[in-house]
């Protein structure tokens, strides 16, 4: 009978622990990270940055987003951790003309694209691969 108590015991208290932790779903992140990224939703669309946020993330992160004004919709670009942009020798202003290429997703009200690569100019800003795991999984470089 002690046996087959201290067994229910355990089922109940892992059940509860394992139902208190968010799932990925539950967090907004897929797998590697890829944040509900989807090859099967991707768009380019160009426009002008009307707006370049940095907005604190999880680990610590500081997270490069720009507001993208297309032709007929505004959208908010996930681009990625700061330092990687950075890394990588590259910055938005206010007014530039970039072309984005990404995965557009509903994420509240509005519209966003989760950025796969950013051309500007002569130059590209590659953020992900085809499957739309993060170039900068695994890296340490805050």
């Amino acid at each position: 009978m002690r046996k087959l108590q201290i067994a229910a015991f355990i089922t109940i208290a892992i059940f509860v622990l394992a139902s208190a932790l968010p799932s990925p779903a539950q967090a907004g992140k897929g797998a590697y990270g890829m944040r509900n990224y989807d090859p099967g939703t991707e768009v380019t669309v160009k426009g002008s940055v009307e707006e370049v946020t940095q907005q604190a993330g999880q680990r610590g992160w500081s997270g490069t987003h720009l507001t993208l004004k297309g032709d007929n919709e505004t959208f908010d670009v996930h681009v990625g951790p700061s330092w990687f942009v950075s890394q990588n020798q590259f910055s938005f202003a206010k007014g530039d003309q970039i072309e984005v290429t990404g995965s557009k997703v509903k994420l509240g009200a509005g519209n966003a694209i989760l950025a796969r690569e950013i051309k500007k100019g002569d130059k590209t800003l590659v953020l992900r691969n085809a499957q739309g795991i993060p170039q900068w999984s695994g890296r340490r470089g805050r």
